[in-house]
């Protein structure tokens, strides 16, 4: 029996990408991009990935276009949302509530969460769902930029380092 199997079930996994913060993070962090396709790997090798969604500002740029196109090339839904400039010059691009809609939602149907993001706004979100259904929650995070009550709250941490990353270009 494969290492990979609760029993004789494969274990169903939900990931969901939280773009922005994976890109900043490792940018700040890094100075390089994130390789989804590396994690995509990583995670289907625990089990059969049964949703996968990458939340991302809409920007009609060819780079963000292609990045999107990608990322739905490797399996990922990717859900975006205006990028909203406001009139002071800042800006607002924030899929927190869409992300933890979409996580409660997948929660009962799934053995494993993927939660890519540093945000520590996730962490109640995180301990509920490992409460009230008894998923497993992985958090994948850049060690320096991810909240330690994220952390806390998680199954599992693990941590967004170099062998995460696309070659510097």
């Amino acid at each position: 029996m494969s290492r990979f199997h609760v029993g004789s079930i494969v274990k169903r996994i939900a990931v969901f990408a939280d773009v922005q913060n994976i890109y900043y993070t490792t940018r700040q962090a890094y100075g390089r991009h994130f390789d989804y396709r590396k994690l995509w790997q990583r995670v289907s090798s625990q089990g059969t990935i049964v949703a996968a969604t990458a939340y991302a500002i809409a920007r009609a740029d060819e780079r963000q276009i292609n990045f999107q196109n990608t990322l739905k090339q490797i399996g990922f839904t990717v859900k975006l949302k205006p990028y909203i400039q406001r009139s002071d010059g800042s800006a607002k691009g924030d899929w927190d509530v869409g992300i933890t809609i979409d996580v409660m939602e997948a929660a009962p149907r799934v053995d494993v969460v993927v939660l890519l993001s540093g945000d520590g706004d996730f962490d109640m979100l995180i301990k509920k769902i490992t409460a009230d259904y008894g998923v497993v929650a992985e958090v994948y995070g850049v060690p320096a930029l991810t909240a330690n009550s994220l952390i806390d709250a998680a199954s599992t941490y693990r941590r967004i380092e170099e062998d995460m990353l696309l070659p510097a270009t």
